[in-house]
C-alpha cells in the first residue's frame, strides 16, 4: 500500500506526510530470527532492470498489487482514490501490453490487494467510505463482479491471499492492524487475528498489517509502520498461532512474495525509501535495488523463474508509475548468505 511520502490513501483524515528514512522501531516480542546487518556484495542480485508497462499516475493508474496468470501475464490492481480516479484492475501481458479489464467503484475509493483462485476468479479488496462498497470483491471468468464480504466502511484492507486449498481469503487491516478471513463462497468477514505485531504505531504514519501472503502453512504479513515482517502459524483447527518476528528494521516495507513456494526467501518492496530488499530466512536482509535502478514508491513485487517483477507506485512526485523487470542472480543472491 501506498504510504509515506505520498498522497496517503486515506480516509480519517490521514494526511499527505512525508515519511523520513529513520529506522522503525519493532514490536516488542521475543523475535523468530532476530535481524542481522545489511549485507552488501560485489555483485548484484538482480540484473537488467528494465520497465515492462508504463502507466498514467494523472488518470489514476498508481498500482499497488500484483498477481502472476498461468498464461504469462500478470494482474495489477490501480489505486484510483481522488480526484475524479476510479480504481482498476489491469491485465498486462508477456509483452507489456495492458489493458483494464475492470474499472470499478467511486471517485475515492481503492483496489488494493488481489488474487486469484484456480479457476481463474480474481479476488480483490475495495477500501471506501460507502459501506455498501467497502469489503472484498470477486470478478469471476467471463462474469460481472460482485462483493462477497462487507468490511466497515473506512477500514483499510490492503495485502490479500487465499490459502492452498482454495476456500479462505486472508487479508490485512492496516488502520487497525489486523488481519480478516473470508470464505471465497461469501459469508461474513472474520476477525482471525488481532495482535499488538500487527497494530500500527502514530508516526511515520498509523499503518500497520500491510503486505499479507500465505506460505508453507503460516500467514506472513509487513507491518509498515513497525517495520518488521512477520509469520503466524495456521494451527490444525484454523486458528492463528504465536506471532514471530522474522526481521525487524525493515524500514518502509509494503508488500512481498517469495523467491518460489518452496523458499522462504522474502523480496520486500521498502516503498517509502525506495528500494527493494532481500530478507533471508534468518532475518538477514540485502538491499538488491534502489532509485538508481528506476524505483519509484514501489508497491509490491512477484517472482517466476528468474523474473522479478516491480510495481511502483510513483507517488513520490505522482511519476513514474510503472512495472518493472530484472533478473535475479541466484548465485549471487545466496553467496555468503545465511539463509
Amino acid at each position: 500500500m501506498n504510504h509515506g511520502r505520498i498522497p496517503p490513501k486515506k480516509r480519517s483524515g490521514l494526511a499527505a506526510v512525508a515519511v523520513t528514512s529513520a529506522v522503525l522501531v519493532s514490536a516488542a516480542v521475543a523475535p523468530y530470527a532476530s535481524a542481522a546487518p545489511d549485507h552488501t556484495r560485489s555483485k548484484p542480485v538482480v540484473t537488467q532492470v528494465r520497465t515492462v508497462s508504463a502507466f498514467d499516475f494523472a488518470v489514476g493508474d498508481a498500482p499497488e498489487n500484483v498477481t502472476l496468470n498461468p498464461d504469462g501475464s500478470l494482474t495489477v490492481s490501480m489505486l484510483g482514490g481522488s480526484a475524479g480516479r476510479r480504481p482498476a484492475l489491469v491485465r498486462v501481458d508477456a509483452s507489456g501490453h495492458h489493458r483494464a479489464v475492470l474499472v470499478a467503484g467511486q471517485p475515492g475509493d481503492m483496489i488494493t490487494g488481489n488474487t486469484r483462485g484456480q479457476d481463474g476468479t480474481v479476488y480483490y479488496n475495495v477500501s471506501s467510505n460507502d459501506a455498501a462498497r467497502s469489503g472484498v470483491w470477486k470478478l469471476p471468468r467471463g462474469e460481472s463482479p460482485r462483493r462477497i464480504a462487507a468490511l466497515p466502511a473506512g477500514a483499510l484492507p490492503n495485502g490479500l491471499a487465499i490459502d492452498p486449498a482454495g476456500r479462505t481469503l486472508y487479508l490485512a487491516e492496516s488502520f487497525q492492524g489486523a488481519v480478516w478471513t473470508v470464505p471465497v463462497t461469501g459469508g461474513t468477514a472474520t476477525r482471525w487475528l488481532s495482535d499488538a505485531n500487527l497494530a500500527p504505531v502514530e508516526s511515520p504514519l498509523p499503518l500497520g498489517a500491510n503486505g499479507l501472503r500465505f506460505h508453507k502453512g503460516a500467514v506472513w504479513v509487513s507491518n509498515f509502520s513497525k517495520g518488521t515482517l512477520l509469520q503466524v502459524p495456521v494451527t490444525a483447527s484454523g486458528s492463528a498461532g504465536r506471532v514471530h518476528v522474522v526481521a525487524d528494521g525493515v524500514v518502509g516495507i509494503d508488500d512481498f512474495n517469495f523467491l518460489s513456494g518452496r523458499s522462504d526467501v522474502v523480496f520486500a518492496a521498502l516503498n517509502s525509501i525506495d528500494e527493494v530488499a532481500v530478507i533471508y530466512p534468518n532475518g538477514a536482509k540485502r538491499t538488491v535495488l534502489t532509485s538508481e535502478d528506476g524505483l519509484a514508491s514501489p508497491t509490491a513485487t512477484v517472482v517466476r523463474g528468474q523474473r522479478l517483477y516491480i510495481t511502483d507506485g510513483g507517488f513520490a512526485q505522482s511519476r513514474d508509475a510503472k512495472l518493472q523487470q530484472g533478473k535475479i542472480n541466484f548465485t549471487a543472491l545466496f553467496a555468503d548468505s545465511a539463509s
